[in-house]
């Protein structure tokens, strides 16, 4: 049987599910920003947040395909001022108490990592690969939390949802690491826990698109975009 990486030269990553845990980082921030926006306006605005977002209160847990599972927080803090705007606030009160309210997660001191990840990428690199990082978090707290695990100095390119290049599932992100590393895409595996980050690696045709179950996606959800699937990145080691 092939290898995940057999034939591959780069492997770019997503972060949030990928490297990193989802639940722990985002799990609390929709009932957070809930209520803070409610003490900021008075109203009750959890079923129209939480509905916008892509968030089951019951579980605590994300829609797959939801907002906060693959939208940058641009675009999420752009839609909670819309629920604010259609909750009947005035465009000045809106804007006011998003400014209040808006926050967040520490990307150090609620990141988890899913596995030793100065360990993997350290075999990767000895095996002579390269790593990238393709997000919809922005880059700087990226950054931040790559630093944070020891493995900022091990990542060869880093691309964020403030970087200017077209997100998830565009291909653009991963086009644009592979031309600026000189490694084509076909020599490129694409790691995820979602069909964004996959649907993304198949619309740059990429050598292999790898799904991991460790964040938002299922397998139901990520299996007929998966060339490989795995329980983590913790399977992920090089022949």
């Amino acid at each position: 049987m092939t290898a995940p990486l057999d034939g591959i030269d780069l492997v770019v990553f997503d972060k949030d599910g990928t490297l990193i845990d989802f639940h722990a980082m985002w799990s609390a921030w929709p009932a957070d920003l809930a209520t803070r926006l409610e003490a900021a306006t008075g109203r009750d605005l959890r079923a129209p947040l939480f509905a916008m977002l892509g968030y089951d209160a019951e579980t605590e847990r994300p829609v797959a395909n939801g907002r906060l599972a693959a939208a940058p927080m641009t675009r999420i803090r752009d839609a909670t001022l819309d629920v604010l705007l259609d909750a009947g606030l005035s465009a000045p009160e809106a804007h006011a108490a998003l400014a209040v309210a808006w926050h967040a997660p520490d990307p150090v001191e609620l990141a988890t990592p899913v596995t030793d990840l100065a360990d993997l990428f350290g075999a990767l690199r000895s095996s002579g690969r390269r790593i990238a990082v393709a997000t919809s978090d922005d880059r700087a707290p990226t950054l931040r939390t790559l630093a944070a695990f020891g493995v900022g100095d091990l990542v060869d390119a880093t691309l964020g949802a403030d970087d200017r290049v077209q997100g998830k599932p565009a291909p653009d992100m991963v086009l644009a690491i592979c031309g600026a590393l000189g490694i084509a895409p076909g020599r490129t595996a694409v790691v995820g826990d979602s069909a964004a980050d996959l649907s993304m690696g198949r619309a740059a045709r990429v050598g292999r698109c790898i799904g991991v179950l460790s964040g938002v996606g299922t397998a139901a959800d990520l299996a007929p975009l998966a060339d490989v699937m795995l329980a983590s990145i913790a399977e992920l080691r090089p022949a």
